[in-house]
């Protein structure tokens, strides 16, 4: 998606040779200009494919889920992170490692808002490692629903979360995959090569 790719060059900041910062547009101040593109886009990625909720996982994920939830006029469940009091009984649940923020937290969403009718589309901010896929992966089998695809907004190609997922029989759809960000630069992988920015 070239509108994304133009904004992680222009607000994206490369930390290191694993860490890109978007917390200019997408994990921290939110472009909503840019999420209703990006949930029009995953739309129409996934037309057809007769999705009955997104699922995502709190909080980065919401922002391009629940545009994508209003293109396609489905429901958004976001799994949560944090215990609360009125999230107890009845659970889907699953832990996830978060590799940038170096913490495990357990995961969880209201059994009653998934089922054995729905088709799930998994709709996540990153894809690096694919723990966070999988757990959600994970809770939408426990919910004996099926998994319909999974969108991601920014694939690290470079990492193996996206070959572990096909490896499963998952549909992956990335709308910016990064190659590299080697020497402070981010290099996107196309099709068939990579192109600098």
């Amino acid at each position: 998606m070239r509108l994304l790719e133009e904004k992680i060059k222009k607000d994206g900041r490369v930390l290191n040779e694993n860490v890109l910062k978007v917390d200019a547009f997408l994990n921290h101040q939110i472009d909503p200009s840019l999420m209703n593109e990006i949930g029009k886009e995953f739309a129409q990625l996934f037309a057809g494919e007769g999705i009955t909720k997104i699922v995502t996982i709190e909080s980065s994920g919401i922002a391009p889920a629940v545009m994508a939830g209003l293109y396609m006029n489905v429901p958004v469940v976001f799994a949560r992170k944090r215990k609360s009091v009125t999230l107890t009984d009845d659970l889907l649940t699953a832990s996830v490692h978060s590799f940038t923020k170096n913490e495990t937290n357990e995961l969880a969403i209201g059994r009653k808002f998934i089922n054995e009718n729905d088709k799930v589309l998994i709709i996540d901010d990153f894809l690096a490692n694919g723990q966070a896929a999988l757990a959600l992966v994970e809770m939408v089998n426990q919910a004996n629903a099926e998994v319909a695809g999974i969108g991601i907004v920014i694939e690290k190609s470079f990492q193996p979360g996206a070959a572990k997922l096909k490896e499963l029989g998952l549909r992956v759809e990335s709308l910016a995959r990064i190659a590299s960000l080697s020497n402070g630069e981010v290099t996107f992988k196309l099709e068939n090569m990579e192109e600098l920015f």
